[in-house]
């Protein structure tokens, strides 16, 4: 597992990339897991402060119970449509994935849970410079940075 700080010492590049797709727009798209296993998809908004990635749940929100409940979640930036006739133009879309630790009650307007996320994979998916494949970026802590294309 690690930080926002970690991947960001170790990737900084690439985690620039990343968080620049995060921070396009303001909502994005968390998977958490029901308490019978099966995958549930919420809006969710997050925060990049302190070398933390962080979100937060209203009190009595299922994301927050399923949080709490089973830490595993995928978390996807907001998505974009390619430019008109410019593929290799499309930003792309990231995902983070990992677990997340309680790090308690939310403060200010909204009452409710904050968590932070510990990271098991970072992932941006977009087309090559040519536009003809896909070009899939992946880093996890303590493995090697990889690149994979695809047609």
């Amino acid at each position: 597992m690690a930080t926002w700080s970690d991947f960001e010492r170790e990737e900084r590049a690439f985690a620039a990339r990343v968080r620049a797709l995060f921070d396009a727009r303001k909502h994005k798209t968390i998977a958490t897991l029901r308490a019978d296993g099966s995958p549930r998809i919420s809006g969710i908004e997050v925060e990049f402060a302190d070398g933390e990635l962080s979100f937060g749940s209203m009190p009595g929100a299922r994301k927050g119970a399923d949080l709490a409940r089973d830490p595993r979640f995928a978390l996807h930036s907001p998505s974009v449509d390619p430019p008109e006739g410019d593929p290799s133009g499309w930003t792309g879309e990231a995902k983070v994935a990992g677990r997340v630790v309680l790090v308690g009650g939310l403060e200010g307007e909204a009452d409710g849970q904050l968590f932070r996320a510990d990271i098991d994979e970072v992932v941006l998916t977009k087309l090559t410079d040519a536009g003809d494949r896909l070009l899939i970026e992946v880093w996890r802590p303590g493995a090697p940075f990889r690149r994979i294309e695809r047609d």
